[in-house]
């Protein structure tokens, strides 16, 4: 929380609440099955409500993107002084927002229309390929996603839409690139392997790459993953490697 105070001609910046953010981790594991994207139990409605489960599945994970994009707005408080409190949650990695920029969010809200779109994009895409996508723990309790080649699954753990439109954008498509990189290796259900792609990481990127799930995984593996994060940001990455690499599953 921060409190600022208008005064003329002096300038101010505002100091945010630091909120780490959930690292998009993702993990490579191996299992036996598959399927096509269906909704998680979690989200399914009754029989007797309108529409595919799959769009209904869709609309509510929109749903709570909406609200998680909501909880990084600026948030101002009028105080019985007249001074005015603003307070707003700051991505690791981010500078601090200026007071004119946090009047400014207020004012116009970000709509996040890139994101999601690509997250549609990706979701009928995966749909088409034959991979499952599931909103349900990974693996690891650490993990925000995961690939599962031998079930043709991709796993996201359900907090993750809770963080806004931006970050389950960035989870998904580093997970579809993982997708990939199986397609690479001869189809949806076969081992990644690496596409060649720059390896060159974010300062963030480098420092996530360095936490426990990524210290001791094997050089191939590792090289996978730099592939992931180093593109995962680039929102057409994930769909162009799909629509270039993978076939779609026979019907």
């Amino acid at each position: 929380m921060v409190l600022l105070r208008r005064r003329a001609r002096e300038r101010w910046r505002a100091l945010a609440l630091v909120t780490a953010l959930l690292a998009p981790l993702a993990e490579l594991t191996n299992a036996r099955a598959g399927g096509v994207l269906v909704p998680p139990r979690w989200v399914q409605r009754s029989p007797t409500s309108s529409g595919s489960l799959r769009a209904s599945w869709e609309a509510l994970l929109f749903a709570q993107l909406e609200e998680g994009d909501r909880r990084w707005l600026p948030r101002a408080q009028r105080l019985p002084d007249g001074r005015t409190r603003y307070s707003y949650r700051r991505r690791q990695g981010e500078p601090p927002l200026t007071l004119p920029q946090i009047q400014e969010l207020i004012r116009n809200p970000p709509r996040f229309t890139a994101e999601r779109r690509a997250i549609t994009a990706l979701l009928e895409r995966l749909r088409i390929l034959g991979v499952q996508v599931d909103l349900k723990p990974a693996g690891r309790p650490s993990a925000a996603g995961e690939w599962d080649p031998a079930r043709a699954t991709v796993r996201i753990r359900p907090d993750v839409a809770a963080l806004g439109s931006r970050d389950f954008a960035r989870v998904l498509n580093h997970e579809a690139i993982h997708v990939a990189q199986s397609c690479r290796g001869g189809g949806v259900r076969r081992n990644p392997v690496p596409l060649g792609l720059s390896r060159r990481l974010t300062t963030e990127n480098a420092a996530l790459l360095a936490q426990p799930p990524y210290q001791r995984i094997p050089a191939r593996a590792r090289q996978l993953e730099e592939e992931a994060f180093a593109h995962q940001d680039d929102l057409s990455m994930g769909l162009t490697l799909l629509a270039r690499l993978c076939r779609p599953a026979a019907t």
